[in-house]
């Protein structure tokens, strides 16, 4: 990891703003993706159980992938991964423009470019994320997390409106986007690499950070590789309880809001519409980014968790009371405030307890132990439709999200999780054991 001169100053960090641009671009592209997949699922085959199937497989792809992508994260040079993922985008995004041009889009062919895509994102995009600790200083850690959480929310904010947009003028003009979207991904890449190289900082995945980049020391195999990372993970008190909840009321939360989207475009509401609250959403994460900042320096990181999945329980119970779009869109507004607090705090006190050596394959577990139930929510979403009904369904995952907030209150290592300053020390007293 590199040191800053003026750790403080996280705006005046070049490569730091290079990488922002980069993971910005793939995530627009991915946002766009993931909001015209179920509405197009939807419109082709008419049926909620189908859409969740592709939905479902995606997820899968994802998720069985991220565990190879965190060992390549780990072994090879992260940023040089960032752009080859660029890379396969471009080609994958043409593919589906293509397919769409040529009303090709069938239950098969979206559910194979879903999988593709999701198993891109899987196999690449942990390097984007562990890169992060190699451009930006731990003192500065929480910051870029919550300046990322701003992003994300500006992403969802644009996301859900330009997504209904761009699909209500045809499936391909999502795909040119999409490509778009990669190619400048692909560039700015390129030019982190080029900045990491005049700056003469070592761009390393390596075990042992301290060996030459062009001496790599020799690597036992993936499997053992791969579950050092588990291992580690799972062994730190402060870390691992905190995967199982995050599980949790990540499949109950999500599966609700899918639930919510696929009732909306049954009931005959538009696409726009739907990419409206999915507006919404992302406008009060943004206002919830912009608060991070202020919280998570000030607000101990374990208050900020128990009390953010509090109010996203209590949000998934109130779902099951309202139908109007916009009664929906001010509960789920009300649910997600806190969520981008959660995540700075969460996630900025991950990056600074993970040792670099194993980010890679430490991001892949906990992405994979926070993502491993995802691939339910659309299955849950389309058959709970089906079989339960609307307020069934989201009654189930409210179920979900209520457990979560009782582990989480609980979890006396997550509740005694510290401010921003103390991390470091935090850290290092379970290091120790």
């Amino acid at each position: 990891m590199t040191t800053a001169t003026t750790p403080h100053r996280l705006w005046r960090n070049t490569r730091y703003l290079t990488w922002l641009v980069s993971d910005t671009s793939k995530g627009l592209a991915a946002s766009l993706f993931g909001f015209a997949v179920p509405l197009l699922a939807l419109l082709i085959t008419n049926d909620p159980a189908q859409a969740g199937i592709i939905g479902a497989a995606g997820l899968v792809a994802r998720v069985l992938l991220t565990l190879a992508g965190g060992v390549l994260a780990d072994r090879h040079r992260r940023i040089v991964l960032m752009l080859l993922g660029s890379l396969l985008g471009i080609v994958l995004a043409g593919a589906f423009t293509l397919l769409a041009i040529g009303d090709a889009l069938t239950f098969t062919s979206l559910l194979v470019i879903d999988v593709l895509l999701a198993a891109r994102s899987g196999l690449f995009d942990v390097a984007g994320e562990s890169a992060l600790k190699e451009i930006v200083p731990d003192e500065a850690m929480g910051r870029a997390q919550a300046a990322n959480q701003g992003r994300d929310a500006a992403l969802q904010l644009a996301g859900g409106p330009l997504g209904g947009l761009l699909l209500g003028l045809g499936g391909w003009v999502v795909g040119a986007v999409m490509t778009l979207c990669h190619a400048v991904a692909a560039v700015t890449a390129w030019m982190l690499r080029r900045q990491t190289r005049r700056a003469g900082i070592a761009d390393t995945g390596a075990e042992d950070d301290a060996a030459p980049a062009d001496e790599p020391a020799p690597r036992p195999h993936a499997g053992r590789e791969l579950r050092e990372g588990f291992t580690w993970l799972l062994s730190r008190r402060d870390l691992g309880g905190v995967m199982i909840i995050l599980t949790i009321v990540n499949l109950g939360f999500n599966a609700a809001i899918t639930t919510v989207v696929y009732a909306l475009q049954q009931a005959g509401h538009s696409e726009l519409l739907i990419g409206t609250l999915s507006a919404v959403i992302g406008a009060v994460m943004l206002v919830g980014a912009v608060l991070a900042p202020l919280l998570v320096p000030r607000v101990p990181a374990g208050i900020l968790t128990v009390g953010g999945l509090a109010v996203v329980a209590l949000g998934a119970v109130a779902l099951t009371t309202v139908r109007e779009p916009w009664a929906i869109a001010v509960v789920l507004g009300a649910s997600v405030l806190l969520l981008p607090a959660l995540n700075a705090a969460l996630l900025g006190y991950f990056m600074v307890a993970t040792p670099s050596r194993l980010l890679g394959r430490a991001n892949s577990a906990i992405g994979v132990l926070a993502m491993g139930a995802m691939p339910l929510a659309p299955l849950i979403a389309g058959f709970g439709l089906s079989w339960l009904g609307r307020e069934g369904t989201i009654l189930v995952c409210a179920g979900l999200c209520l457990v979560a907030a009782a582990l989480a209150l609980g979890n006396r290592a997550l509740r005694a999780l510290p401010v921003e300053a103390r991390w470091a020390e935090h850290a290092a007293t379970f290091a120790a054991e």
